[in-house]
């Protein structure tokens, strides 16, 4: 490989970290710095390896090496990513423990996942059957949105909530079954506007 093609790769990696490391200071008020992210955040050592994996994966002949590194990262951070799944830029997912992210799932960009979160199948068969999730979402502890359905941009899923739906963008989904609603005035911003559902803290 030349030279300033390999640099090339390597600074588009170093940017993307930096992204990701950047998104997860602004999300996570019990960072120390950002050091103590790169070291200690089981959330970013599980999306770095995802990409690691989801390159490898691209390549038919290295399949068994990405779902090796897939199967040592969830041993280690308790996070499991098919490298299969496409995910987008900035992602994080904070405190990481129990999150499941299945083979054709696709998340985009600024999305954030709290633990024990489940981007799950309702199928057995071989065809998209795991969640489209927009850009920015929130998807709070516990919560399970199974199925090929969509996720709008900037919605907002409360903890343990079901979702087996489609979410309209700039909604507010919770409880099982999940219900949707909008924040109550214009410009609420409707991720405070979650909170208001006492729901999210049974």
């Amino acid at each position: 490989m030349p030279f300033a093609r390999l640099r090339s790769r390597v600074q588009r990696a170093v940017a993307s970290v930096r992204e990701d490391v950047d998104s997860a200071i602004a999300r996570d008020p019990a960072a120390a710095s950002r050091t103590d992210l790169v070291l200690n955040s089981p959330g970013l050592h599980a999306i770095w390896s995802y990409r690691v994996a989801h390159k490898l994966w691209q390549r038919p002949h290295l399949k068994p090496a990405a779902r090796l590194l897939s199967t040592a990262t969830r041993a280690v951070t308790g996070v499991e990513i098919h490298p299969a799944a496409t995910i987008g830029k900035r992602f994080f997912i904070d405190h990481g423990m129990g999150v499941v992210i299945g083979a054709t799932a696709e998340v985009g960009d600024d999305v954030m996942l709290y633990h024990g979160v489940t981007l799950g199948g309702r199928s057995m068969a071989k065809v998209k059957r795991h969640p489209t999730v927009g850009d920015r979402v929130t998807i709070g502890t516990g919560a399970r949105i199974l199925g090929p359905i969509e996720v709008g941009d900037d919605v907002q899923i409360g903890a343990n909530s079901v979702v087996v739906k489609d979410i309209p963008s700039g909604a507010i989904a919770t409880g099982v079954p999940a219900k949707v609603r909008y924040p109550e005035h214009a410009g609420e911003d409707p991720y405070e506007a979650l909170f208001r559902e006492p729901a999210l803290f049974i």
